[in-house]
């Protein structure tokens, strides 16, 4: 199963030194049962990048709760033996938990297939969708506006090879 599992640019720094993703358990997006329901879709290009937009909701989130976190979102796109990413049945149509997964340990970094990040012209939009991030939890209408102004950046894609450089590292 693939998953996409969210970071932050010094998190992926880490993963690259450790070697891994982890430690467990860690928290990923899938095409869970409750994601293929609520988008309605049988394509699985379609499906994988809804799971992947999720992560990249978490990575935000990631970089509000962290100040200092350089304002890239990063997802790692991970494969795993489909009896290790588990969802939460009680949660499965929990619309803050569509396509949530957890993997109870840490993932060898040499697993990822991808990793996804920002570009440097998403910067401005995801430090306000960051800043902004609370205020549209509580409601404000103006402040989601500027959340979902950062979802109007697609993620690149990088090898895994790339990681050294993304990091600031080669």
């Amino acid at each position: 199963m693939r998953v996409y599992v969210p970071l932050t640019l010094s998190g992926l720094a880490e993963a690259h030194k450790a070697g891994e993703l982890g430690p467990g358990p860690l928290t990923a997006y899938a095409v869970t049962p409750g994601l293929r329901e609520w988008y309605v879709s049988d394509d699985i290009e379609e499906l994988e990048y809804a799971a992947l937009s999720r992560a990249a909701a978490a990575s935000l989130r990631l970089l509000a709760a962290d100040p200092g976190a350089a304002r890239r979102r990063v997802v790692v796109a991970v494969d795993v033996p489909d009896r290790e990413a588990v969802s939460d049945p009680d949660r499965g149509l929990d619309a803050g938990a569509l396509g949530e997964v957890r993997i109870a340990s840490a993932v060898a970094l040499a697993k990822a297939a991808a990793v996804h990040v920002d570009s440097d012209d998403a910067d401005a939009d995801v430090s306000a969708a960051a800043a902004a991030l609370g205020a549209a939890d509580h409601g404000d209408d103006d402040a989601q506006f500027t959340v979902d102004g950062a979802e109007d950046h697609e993620l690149l894609w990088y090898g895994v090879q790339e990681i050294p450089h993304l990091v600031g590292l080669g």
